[in-house]
């Protein structure tokens, strides 16, 4: 194999925390702001139905796109495994089997469009004015779906390396470039909701084909192999799709919670939707900053597995988690006592901001309950213990229906308060499988 001049691997210091997830942090406060400034550019139309379309479009690509977010996490967790074992020809490897798959689902989604999105609206109880226009949306951005996921896996190679100023350029590039169509298409040329989703075709391409490239650069500065025998080999091939399907199954069915908030949101009124999609936008701030520290967990977590150093695996998991918890109550305060402007900001309708307004207290809350979900998620993809992320969400799920269930009659508060039990079964349910997650490492 060849080992690259890494030096240790597995330190664990504020500092390395710091380096690590400082980029990521930077790079994904820029992915919510994409998605406020998309829903800010349609509310500026005096009609809740375009903000409505475009949380539903985006929902619908969510569902598609998070199916396959094992892209991005599988391959953190294998890269950052074989860093902190020194094997660049392994490394370069879990990027080949991820764009693999990225290119041939990709491209089975734009085979299969027609029967996605039929079944995607049919499930989704919108208005038909909501629906009219989210299948604008859709029939366009479906064709990004190859250049999608092979971002999805460039991302996770890069974090997996320790390389977040790399993801640092290639989401900004992304979502900068998306946000300068989106502004030209809809206010410049009043291409409504159909421009939202051109303008976010033509930033992922960009965005994969410059991060291919920067790939092939940084392999070669490692030394390592593209090797078909590798990039095939049947007991590499077996690991990928034994962590890609049950992180697959788990993402389907987290998923299945926020399809299900906005479907249930959309059944009581557009109004309702809008509100629920302006704070949903908030929740995608904190959570996209909080990611930062997830992230820098899986690849430091990572990289103590590869070594099999469990003391180097336990440091990462207390001090990124410690440093997250700080932030998320930073996120909270801000969000409760920014959050009226920013709702204002978001939508020009008034009975969209006051029932925002509403429900703010429940959005505000979000990051110091669902902070702890994220980093134990960030800290079992870096093991790569993804049969326990999956078993886990799978409990987490059912429980997230039963109290929403329970909790009809609190009608939009309710549906809420379903969020954030589903939020407390996700800490509760992983926390279980942690203990065993340390023993399988040995010190």
């Amino acid at each position: 194999m060849t080992r690259p001049p890494t030096g240790s691997t597995t330190a664990v210091s504020h500092r390395t925390i710091l380096g690590i997830a400082v980029p990521i942090m930077l790079s994904n406060v820029s992915t919510p702001l994409l998605g406020a400034i998309d829903t800010a550019v349609v509310g500026q139309i005096p009609d809740p139905a375009h903000i409505g379309a475009v949380a539903v479009g985006s929902l619908v690509f969510t569902f598609l796109f998070w199916a396959f977010g094992f892209l991005r996490m599988g391959t953190t967790g294998l890269t950052a495994q074989a860093l902190g074992a020194q094997d660049a020809d392994e490394m370069v490897a879990a990027l080949g089997r991820a764009l693999l798959v990225a290119a041939l689902a990709g491209a089975g989604m734009v085979v299969l469009q027609w029967p996605i999105r039929e079944t995607a609206f049919a499930l989704l109880e919108a208005s038909d004015a909501v629906e009219g226009l989210g299948r604008s949306y859709f029939d366009i951005r479906i064709w990004a779906a190859p250049a999608t996921l092979a971002n999805y896996a460039l991302l996770g190679w890069f974090i997996g390396l320790g390389r977040t100023d790399i993801a640092l350029v290639l989401q900004l590039l992304l979502n900068l470039t998306n946000i300068v169509l989106d502004l030209w298409f809809v206010l410049g040329l009043g291409w409504g909701v159909p421009g939202v989703a051109a303008g976010t075709v033509l930033a992922e391409v960009l965005a994969a084909t410059v991060g291919v490239l920067i790939a092939l650069r940084h392999a070669r500065g490692m030394g390592a192999r593209w090797e078909p025998q590798r990039l095939l080999a049947p007991a590499q091939l077996k690991r990928t799709l034994v962590v890609n399907s049950d992180i697959m199954v788990r993402s389907l069915a987290l998923i299945f919670v926020f399809v299900w908030f906005m479907a249930q949101g959309a059944a009581q009124g557009d109004v309702r939707l809008a509100a629920n999609a302006v704070l949903m936008q908030f929740i995608s701030i904190s959570a996209y900053f909080l990611d930062g520290l997830a992230f820098a967990a899986e690849a430091l977590v990572g990289r103590a597995v590869g070594a099999m150093r469990r003391g180097a695996l336990a440091a990462a998991a207390t001090m990124t988690s410690i440093w997250a918890g700080a932030i998320a109550a930073l996120m909270s305060l801000a969000l409760w006592l920014l959050g009226p402007t920013l709702i204002d900001l978001l939508s020009v309708d008034a009975a969209v901001r006051e029932a925002a307004r509403t429900y703010l207290p429940w959005a505000a809350g979000a990051p110091l309950l669902g902070v702890w979900a994220f980093q134990l998620d960030g800290i079992f993809i870096g093991a790569t213990r993804t049969a326990d992320m999956r078993n886990a969400m799978l409990v987490s799920s059912a429980i997230f229906v039963l109290a929403w269930w329970l909790l009809l009659p609190w009608e939009n508060h309710g549906l809420w308060a379903a969020l954030y039990v589903n939020y407390l079964a996700r800490t509760a349910t992983l926390l279980w499988h942690y203990p065993a997650l340390l023993r399988s490492v040995p010190d």
